[in-house]
């Protein structure tokens, strides 16, 4: 897996609103990661942040946003 640069990369608004409106929906953290798998997305703890990439490239699309988690 590719390593994390934690420089504060902005999340696309699209993928930001499928975090946000899963999150809402879930119960907990463990069923909010488990339905951004369906989307293709992981979120993944690096260096006390929490970075959201997609699962079948592994590719990081930028740090989440406090409010989000």
């Amino acid at each position: 897996m590719a390593h994390a640069d934690i420089g504060g990369k902005m999340i696309d608004p699209s993928v930001l609103d499928i975090l946000t409106r899963e999150r809402s929906k879930a119960l907990s953290i463990r069923e909010w990661k488990f339905r951004l798998a369906g989307y293709g997305y992981a979120i993944n703890d690096v260096k006390g942040a929490q970075v959201v990439t997609t699962i079948p490239h592994g590719i990081e699309l930028g740090v989440m946003p406090a409010l989000v988690a």
